[in-house]
């Protein structure tokens, strides 16, 4: 009796488009792994998340959706469509109501946001500092928040941007350790202190 040859595990991964990939293909590419972001053109796949990155997201919503208005509603892991070649999946939106027609909404447009917010992990450092607030205030999204655990405390950290209409781009207007309270994009006052994020 001969045994079987082996052969080794091999992955089918799409490929590119001379061009890139559209907002199109990334809704219509069949077996794409969850959370597939697209940025230039490019698919982006997300790793396994930290326990810091869920939680600090599962406060964040807490607190947002506790103070906001009924003409917005606060949406987790949502694609985002900038433009053709940019979808994004900010880690929280906040969007215009108007644009949740039903359960089966899949992305909301960049028109329709009034705040990203992005908790950064270790494999989106770049993207999260440099390449989304870039493309987020091109597309005209009013605010951003950028949130990182900082120092050997675990302790978090929001920073807090407004978009400059002349400029398009974001300029800072707090950072907040222990409480983040702000005004935009509507009245925020949310505990995020380490023993807050504990708590949970």
């Amino acid at each position: 009796m001969t045994a079987e040859p082996t052969t080794a595990h091999s992955s089918r991964w799409p490929v590119p488009p001379q061009d890139g990939y559209t907002v199109d293909d990334l809704f219509t590419l069949p077996d794409l792994p969850p959370h597939t972001e697209l940025i230039d053109g490019s698919l982006v796949f997300v790793s396994p998340q930290r326990d810091f990155h869920s939680t600090m997201i599962d406060l964040l919503m807490t607190g947002l959706r506790s103070t906001a208005p009924p003409e917005v509603k606060v949406r987790r892991e949502m694609t985002v469509v900038l433009d053709r070649r940019n979808a994004p999946e900010p880690d929280i939106s906040v969007v215009r109501t108007e644009a949740v027609t039903g359960l089966d909404v899949t992305r909301y447009q960049a028109a329709d946001v009034l705040l990203a917010v992005e908790v950064v992990s270790p494999d989106s450092e770049a993207r999260d500092h440099e390449a989304k607030p870039h493309k987020y205030a091109t597309a005209g999204i009013p605010h951003f928040w950028l949130v990182e655990m900082t120092g050997t405390d675990q302790h978090p950290v929001v920073r807090v941007y407004e978009l400059d209409p002349v400029t398009k781009a974001y300029a800072p207007t707090g950072i907040h350790h222990d409480r983040l309270k702000t005004g935009g994009p509507f009245p925020v006052d949310i505990d995020i202190s380490a023993e807050a994020l504990a708590a949970l």
